[in-house]
């Protein structure tokens, strides 16, 4: 839907891929996991490890990527959608800018170039 808009507005648009994006995501409950192997400590084989960051394979860790980038975004002005959380938009007189999250991909899409690029963001 949003290509097929932006299409249709004849918008100009980037897209991103956020390398590492679950291992941002603050965790909102105690979360243990067991030592790997490889870093086990023979003189505490049953101690456990506190989480404080999400991590890859971690139930929570994609939603707590998204809290943490969907804050940043509405601090900076975006509003989120009220019928797709996953879409902001953000308007600077006639210009907008619309950014779709699905997962750790992003797309810019805007009336104005200079705002849809990821590099020239602020």
């Amino acid at each position: 839907m949003f290509i097929a808009y932006a299409a249709h507005k004849k918008l100009t648009i980037y897209q991103m891929d956020v390398k590492t994006a679950f291992l941002n995501g603050p965790l909102k409950e105690e979360v243990h996991v067991s030592q790997p192997n490889c870093f086990a400590n023979p003189e505490f084989p049953d101690h456990v490890y506190h989480l404080r960051k999400a991590l890859y394979s971690l139930k929570q860790a994609p939603r707590a990527w998204y809290d943490k980038l969907s804050s940043i975004l509405i601090k900076n002005h975006f509003t989120k959608g009220i019928v797709d959380p996953t879409l902001f938009t953000r308007r600077h007189g006639n210009d907008i800018l619309l950014v779709q999250v699905y997962v750790d991909d992003i797309i810019f899409g805007s009336t104005n170039p200079d705002f849809s690029n990821p590099s020239k963001l602020q």
